[in-house]
């Protein structure tokens, strides 16, 4: 396995180096210190996961995930200040898989880092049973593809991952925890955040081919239910 670690703090990378060391012997990891390199590093090295500071000298940890996305859907773990929550959002909004506040420990790196490749390659929910249609709306659980209108709508593997869950579900709240726990795992029970964002962005992809469409209603304080009626 690869790594790519993009931090300007040598300290922090020395760290990661040792966590690895001690945990991960095999792993290999590559290093920049800034935007510019760590995009030429991510074409050149290819990694199979990637360590990633908001805060770099040369231009923000978000610039450096938003141009990643455009190609790859690589593991992304973003790095935050203690309280960031912010950065912390706004990464999720990017496309990165996680976060991980500074300080952190050796055993919550690794964890998180695990956790994400467990998610990344899982398999895709589906394969079996008839596809669910209400109105313009469509599931294909065979093909995998979800439809408004005919027109296709481009997900993420943990946006179609929620949205899965919710149209199985259908016409049931699906609770926070238990859809938390099933996309993400149950170490992730209590990250509401991650919710809220994936939310919003499965939202405007549908909103992009039907700006009155709202696929997801809110249950406040209990969970999310798919919204959609003949």
């Amino acid at each position: 396995m690869k790594v790519l670690v993009v931090d300007d703090d040598p300290n922090i990378v020395e760290a990661v180096n040792i966590c690895f060391a001690l945990r991960w012997p095999d792993a290999e990891l590559v290093d920049a210190p800034d935007g510019t390199s760590a995009l030429e590093k991510f074409e050149i090295e290819d990694p199979d996961v990637v360590i990633l500071d908001m805060g770099l000298p040369d231009t923000s940890g978000l610039e450096v995930c938003r141009t990643i996305r455009e190609t790859s859907q690589v593991p992304i773990l973003i790095l935050t200040a203690r309280g960031g929550e912010l950065n912390k959002v706004q990464g999720l909004e990017m496309g990165a898989d996680d976060y991980i506040t500074k300080p952190f420990s050796h055993l919550e790196l690794l964890a998180r880092i695990k956790a994400v490749l467990r998610r990344a390659s899982a398999p895709t929910p589906g394969g079996e049973g008839e596809s669910f249609k209400k109105g313009d709306f469509e599931f294909d659980f065979v093909t995998r593809k979800v439809t408004l209108a005919g027109e296709d709508v481009q997900l993420t593997k943990t946006e179609y991952g929620m949205l899965f869950h919710l149209t199985k579900s259908y016409p049931r709240v699906v609770q926070h925890k238990t859809l938390l726990a099933k996309v993400w795992g149950r170490e992730y029970i209590d990250e509401i955040d991650y919710l809220k964002v994936h939310v919003q962005r499965i939202r405007l992809k549908f909103a992009a081919v039907d700006a009155e469409f709202d696929p997801i209603e809110s249950e406040r304080g209990v969970g999310y239910r798919l919204s959609v009626s003949d």
